[in-house]
């Protein structure tokens, strides 16, 4: 039953009136306080006594690397902080002498000597099969075991609940001699002895909410271990009424034989164990199970070693140096791909990647044969180590084209995984154009123009389109500028862009010029206070530094913010007039006309400027259009890196207003 109490408060003095609503649930005990009118009610959490514990499941059969993992369960297991953590068998590699076996159990229970909560073995075949010189021992390694693990059957009570532990390979119980193997159907049974065990427990355990069993191999399965007596002991377990759950391990797959007479049935993976690869859709993964426990029933959850993460560990340092990591680049060492007029050639392409964080990252750069092109090998592996880099080499060619298409420059994906301290994470990737030496030009066109000519904008998808495979602006300062010169109020525009949620652009927002740079997970942004001025020149000019954006207009800084970082570069074109979208399209066009666009890799202007009206080139220059003439369709590039640039759209050159 749920009721609303209203308190109504007055204070005279003040004339205030202060009213405290709680909204109680009588039946469980629980309140929710407001001070808000009219709260709606809402559901509150069962008051209910519950708990959960862990499984870990085998360790044995893979490489000694799997330690590891046990390692990486143990941490997880302090992090999720359950009651207790169970295992289902096999903790040592074992099939082997005493002073090795003695070796393996030593490192499992150093290993799990870290957690914060109890942990309880169960006894595995590896664990007690005896593989050595000399006579064998009787009972093989049971005397081991029980003496530094602990029995090799047994039960205990939590919280009203029993957890129960049996021994799944005591051997065949009529010649004790012979040597254990678990594929014998006569040593696939459950002894007299510990059948009395079972049965005398569940009776002393019949007034607890839930009982839970656990041994190694999963007895129950006839299509593994036909002819053995586990009818005997569901019978028992039935009989007892209060067993909720049966977990075993040994298959090393995860394996769920349903609910029968009401008891769940579960084989657990790995957990370090040897597996034929890691295929989680098919059962193959290292993992835990989480049993969730509450008097009315239990809840039963796979969860991957290593998925769980200590928030702690995200502090600004960390974040920053996987950033850092995000925004490694490449650097080209031989030079840009060069074609034939019938667009073929070959050569050897490298380049270094550079690493700015202080951890390593793999990188794996992989490309497949595209519009003619084919790279050699077609994938290559390298580990950069912190503040370092590597070099990469491909072999390239190219076929000649059978049509008269553009030949695009082929892309790479760049794969980056960072090897923190604690956590290997998956970086997005990024698509890398190869740099491609654009089309040559005639020279005269880099002569000075007499004409009073701008490019002008007009349409929705229209703009000049630079391929971002034909330049390059190393990371670092930089300075965007242009003039423009708006005949329409937008409130989005591109008016010279690269962005998508990475690079650099001047855009308009809401009629105001704004210059923004992606740094390492944001953009940083300076954007001026008024709207441009309709239908008149004006020079704007962004500029990066590597500790702040500033945006000038007319030569006058009108804005300034922080920016400490690295830049974060994509695969996109660059657009005059346009911003791009995630395809590379021309997105959001500018109104009016642009001339002098200029992309320097410095950062030009620190204090109050003249600008003036034709920009001079020069060695820091990586893109200049002057935007005064065509040529074969391209608007020819006045820096060194000649990215000439196609009109797309209704982009074209007239006449510059005054």
């Amino acid at each position: 039953m749920v009721h609303l109490i209203i308190f109504t408060i007055t204070i005279m003095h003040k004339f205030i009136i202060v009213t405290l609503f709680v909204i109680t649930n009588f039946a469980l005990g629980h309140e929710i306080h407001t001070n808000r009118e009219n709260p709606r009610l809402l559901p509150l959490p069962k008051d209910e006594e519950n708990f959960h514990f862990l499984i870990f499941g085998d360790r044995t059969g893979g490489p000694p690397e799997g330690i590891k993992v046990l390692a990486q369960a143990a941490e997880d297991a302090n992090l999720l902080d359950p009651d207790l953590v169970m295992t289902v068998g096999d903790l040592v590699q074992g099939y082997n002498d005493t002073d090795i076996w003695l070796q393996q159990m030593e490192e499992y229970r150093k290993t799990l000597s870290v957690l914060r909560m109890p942990w309880f073995p169960v006894a595995g075949n590896h664990d007690i099969f005896w593989r050595g010189k000399g006579p064998k021992p009787a009972g093989e390694h049971e005397g081991n075991y029980e003496k530094h693990f602990g029995p090799l059957w047994y039960w205990f009570e939590h919280k009203k609940c029993g957890f129960l532990v049996l021994f799944s390979d005591e051997g065949d119980p009529n010649d004790v001699s012979k040597t254990r193997d678990f594929n014998k159907p006569e040593q696939q049974k459950f002894s007299d002895k510990q059948l009395e065990f079972l049965e005398k427990s569940l009776a002393e355990m019949k007034e607890l909410k839930h009982v839970f069993l656990f041994m190694h191999h999963p007895r129950w399965a006839s299509d593994i271990y036909p002819g053995n007596n586990w009818d005997k002991v569901h019978q028992l377990l039935v009989k007892a009424g209060n067993v909720s759950g049966c977990f075993a391990g040994h298959i090393h797959r995860l394996r769920y034989d349903g609910n029968k007479d009401g008891i769940e049935y579960f084989a657990l993976g790995a957990t370090g164990g040897h597996m034929p690869g890691i295929y989680p859709g098919l059962g193959y993964l290292h993992h835990y199970n989480l049993v969730s426990v509450r008097p009315g029933g239990i809840k039963v959850s796979t969860m991957p070693v290593g998925a769980v993460m200590d928030p702690r560990d995200f502090t600004p340092e960390h974040l920053a140096d996987m950033d850092a990591a995000r925004a490694s680049t490449a650097q080209l060492i031989s030079p840009p791909l060069i074609l034939t007029e019938e667009g073929k050639g070959s050569g050897i392409y490298e380049m270094d990647i550079s690493n700015p964080a202080k951890a390593t990252i793999e990188v794996t750069l992989s490309i497949a044969k595209q519009n003619g092109w084919t790279l050699q090998p077609d994938h290559q592996h390298l580990v950069v180590p912190g503040k370092g880099k590597s070099r990469f080499q491909f072999n390239w060619s190219r076929a000649a084209s059978s049509d008269n298409q553009p030949v695009t420059a082929p892309q790479m994906e760049m794969a980056t995984e960072y090897l923190g301290e604690k956590y290997r994470v998956a970086l997005p990737s990024k698509a890398m154009p190869l740099r491609m030496s654009p089309p040559k030009l005639p020279d005269e066109v880099y002569a000075p123009s007499t004409k009073q000519v701008s490019l002008k904008i007009t349409g929705k998808a229209s703009g000049a389109r630079v391929d971002s495979s034909y330049f390059d602006l190393p990371n670092g300062s930089m300075t965007l500028e242009a003039w423009v010169y708006p005949t329409e109020s937008q409130e989005q525009a591109g008016i010279v862009a690269k962005t998508e949620q990475s690079d650099y652009g001047i855009n308009i927002d809401q009629g105001r010029a704004v210059f923004l740079v992606y740094i390492e997970n944001h953009y940083a942004k300076a954007t001026m206070p008024k709207p441009l001025t309709l239908n008149r020149w004006t020079h704007l000019a962004g500029v990066y530094d590597g500790k702040s954006v500033r945006l000038y207009v007319d030569g006058e800084e009108v804005a300034s913010n922080p920016a400490v970082g690295t830049r974060v570069s994509n695969a996109l074109p660059l657009y005059i007039g346009a911003d791009p979208n995630g395809k590379g399209n021309p997105s959001r066009p500018f109104a009016g006309y642009l001339d002098e666009i200029r992309l320097s890799k410095t950062a030009r202007y620190l204090q109050r400027f003249t600008p003036v009206r034709t920009l001079p080139a020069d060695q820091n220059s990586v893109l200049h259009f002057r935007a005064d003439r065509l040529s074969g369709g391209y608007l020819p590039d006045h820096s060194a890196s000649r990215a000439h640039a196609t009109l797309v759209g209704d982009a074209t050159i007239v006449d510059s207003p005054n």
